[in-house]
């Protein structure tokens, strides 16, 4: 997808809500564990449920990889069920060089056509310039994130005075561009968003931690939005888990359009 389908998607839906598939079997409704495939019934549900509210979807791949061979084949799935006008993202955070990203980059842009893919940027350029060689297909990398020990690595400051995380934007905003580039930035560092802006103005941030993490969707759309939104904002616990019942869709669905009409004021 490229940025303008992604932008066009945004402004007809007045959304910038991605909803995160981290289907866990332990939290799924018990009436689903009779079908032949519960965890892909779920998710075909939810995505059903949730469409008109939610631009994009985004499949952290570990919950399906505890699984073995089943899980990778729900994964792929999943995947393929997705509607294609959404955008859709691998949560996958690789990160490594060579031929070894090479095979990654194969394996979400062109096995299961991701449009995006999560990466942490650690090994430096070798494990970014593979994914960014594919046309319409996004590198989203992980800059500050919300957990308490982000501040190991993240917040540490370089002799240049630069903290790690802001280096990590300015290098790797020069390896691509605003429309093959996102940014992970966690919901509870909303602080920080207008210092972000300042290093990446243009390009389009994810946001995870609005909702359970306690992450504001106010104050992360005030500080973070620019001219095309610029936001994706994932929520995944308080979306998909709504309701334990039978109802579980149709309560997913409520929160999703709950945060849609909200995102549509500040659009």
């Amino acid at each position: 997808m490229t940025r303008q389908e992604l932008v066009a998607q945004i402004k007809r839906k007045k959304s910038y809500l991605c909803v995160g598939l981290d289907t866990d079997i332990q939290k799924i409704p018990k009436h689903l564990l009779s079908s032949p495939d519960p965890i892909f019934e779920f998710n075909k549900q939810i995505i059903d449920a949730t469409l008109p509210f939610t631009v994009s979807y985004k499949i952290n791949t570990a919950f399906y990889e505890a699984m073995g061979s089943k899980g990778w084949e729900i994964l792929e799935k999943t995947a393929a069920y997705l509607p294609k006008e959404t955008f859709r993202i691998a949560d996958a955070k690789r990160g490594d060089i060579g031929n070894t990203t090479d095979m990654y980059a194969k394996a979400f842009f062109e096995n299961m056509d991701f449009d995006a893919v999560t990466i942490a940027p650690y090994m430096g350029s070798d494990s970014i310039t593979p994914f960014l060689k594919y046309e319409g297909k996004w590198s989203i990398l992980l800059a500050l994130t919300s957990n308490n020990s982000s501040s190991d690595f993240q917040l540490q400051k370089l002799e240049s005075g630069n903290e790690l995380y802001k280096q990590v934007l300015e290098t790797t905003s020069k390896l691509g561009n605003s429309t093959n580039t996102m940014y992970v930035i966690g919901a509870t560092k909303a602080e920080s968003l207008t210092d972000i802006r300042k290093i990446v103005g243009e390009h389009f941030l994810l946001i995870p931690g609005v909702g359970a993490q306690g992450g504001s969707l106010k104050e992360v759309s005030k500080l973070g939005m620019n001219a095309d939104c610029g936001l994706l904002i994932n929520s995944s616990r308080n979306i998909i888990y709504a309701s334990s019942g039978e109802d579980f869709a149709q309560a997913a669905a409520k929160v999703a359009k709950e945060m849609q009409e909200e995102m549509a004021l500040y659009l």
